[in-house]
């Protein structure tokens, strides 16, 4: 009897090896998590040459440059303003699309797409989806409507100031006093029920332009600042010569294959601000494709330091070009 309960005690625990042996096995997933969403659309985007420094390249043209060229000869183009502003003048041989429509609105585009608006900044997201959609050639008209003649400069000339003068304590008056980048653990949750890159870029693509132009008045960042994470889109001489939103960073030159990604705070609204809001409003189509919840200081630090200013400063145009009310 001795003997048996010695060998049953053994074969107890010879089990009890193995069980946990087992146990140890089936809690170890062979297979590993696919990658993120957010990581899948990075990773096209950077190989099929879609990061920030490619698509935010040479995007931008002047109405001296287009009228030059021949605008309805040199560029299909397509005027988002309201119906009813583009009935009453519009460039020669432009249609009417939206920001909305724009991909259908460049489906018969056979030469390179300039998109006007009112002020070029509402622009500027429709050619990033026209860019990330293969439209590669696309272009702002620098001011919209407002450069090409001075009868529809109202946009602009209302819009220029100076409101850091209400708000001294949230301004760092040159040279600046910009935060040092830090390194965030997070990235936007993209959902997709797809893990094709270019089926994530599609739709993101698309939930962008539904979004609508994602632009803030200077008053609500300067009201609060600390309630965005504000990034100044400028050279660093920039802020030497003029001083920065206070608290901002200046995440500037931005490329995913650099990783700078990371230093952007996910949890927060982002603000980027350039000169004319122009820039800025690439930039901010830009991250909401990436998923952030990106918004573009309308009219830039035109609105916020005008008079301060040496360049890159609005002005009406010297030329006014002709307008073709629709018939």
């Amino acid at each position: 009897m001795e003997k048996f309960v010695k060998y049953f005690v053994l074969i107890l625990m010879v089990s009890a090896f193995i069980m946990a042996g087992c146990k140890k096995d089936d809690d170890e997933d062979p297979t590993p998590a696919p990658p993120a969403k957010f990581e899948i659309l990075k990773d096209y985007m950077v190989t099929n040459n879609l990061d920030v420094d490619v698509v935010i390249s040479g995007w931008i043209v002047t109405a001296d440059t287009v009228a030059a060229h021949g605008a309805a000869t040199t560029y299909d183009i397509i005027d988002i303003r309201s119906i009813d502003d583009y009935n009453l003048g519009h460039i020669e041989g432009a249609v009417h699309g939206s920001l909305g429509t724009i991909l259908a609105d460049a489906a018969d585009a056979t030469k390179p797409i300039l998109v006007a608006c009112y002020t070029g900044q509402s622009a500027g997201h429709a050619v990033i989806a026209l860019r990330l959609s293969g439209y590669a050639n696309a272009k702002v008209l620098k001011w919209g409507m407002s450069g090409w003649n001075s009868s529809l400069s109202g946009a602009w000339n209302s819009n220029v100031g100076n409101t850091v003068a209400d708000y001294p304590a949230n301004w760092a008056a040159a040279p600046g006093n910009i935060t040092s980048p830090i390194v965030f653990s997070t990235v936007p949750n993209i959902q997709s029920t797809s893990s094709d890159g270019a089926v994530i870029l599609a739709e993101r693509v698309t939930a962008m332009l539904a979004n609508g132009f994602s632009g803030i008045d200077n008053t609500d960042v300067l009201a609060s600042p600390t309630d965005y994470f504000i990034n100044n889109y400028w050279a660093e001489a920039d802020v030497v010569e003029y001083g920065n939103i206070q608290p901002a960073y200046r995440l500037q030159p931005f490329t995913l294959t650099a990783e700078t990604y990371k230093n952007l705070d996910p949890s927060k609204a982002i603000v980027n601000y350039c000169w004319t809001g122009q820039t800025s409003s690439m930039l901010t189509a830009y991250f909401y494709v990436l998923g952030y919840d990106a918004k573009s200081l309308k009219f830039g630090v035109n609105g916020m330091i005008y008079d301060g200013l040496h360049s890159h400063k609005w002005a009406e145009p010297g030329t006014d070009y002709p307008l073709v009310p629709t018939k």
